[in-house]
């Protein structure tokens, strides 16, 4: 199954881990292992996260206030938003169409 992110959660991902390196280096290569580990755990057991809505589900980060809001295919893992918590609840519904 191969992973594909959408450009703007590639966009979120990115400047995450770029505020998290800021902060504190090392934190941002943590987080990108953080997200990496879940990935993982996702495309072992994809239906095992919470649905949202239809068939896009959420992953909540372990130590980080983040999300992996995805949905799976047949032959790929769709990353949809790396949402932060406190960001607009459906803000990534938008990305649903692409």
């Amino acid at each position: 199954m191969r992973i594909i992110y959408h450009p703007e959660a590639e966009t979120e991902l990115i400047e995450a881990a770029q505020f998290y390196h800021r902060r504190v280096p090392g934190l941002g290569a943590d987080f990108l292992d953080t997200v990496d580990e879940g990935v993982s755990l996702i495309m072992q057991a994809p239906e095992r996260w919470r649905i949202l809505e239809d068939d896009v589900r959420r992953y909540l980060l372990p130590r980080f206030p983040f999300a992996l809001i995805y949905r799976v295919y047949a032959d790929e893992l769709r990353i949809l938003a790396v949402k932060h918590h406190s960001r607009r609840p459906d803000y990534w519904r938008e990305r649903l169409a692409d």
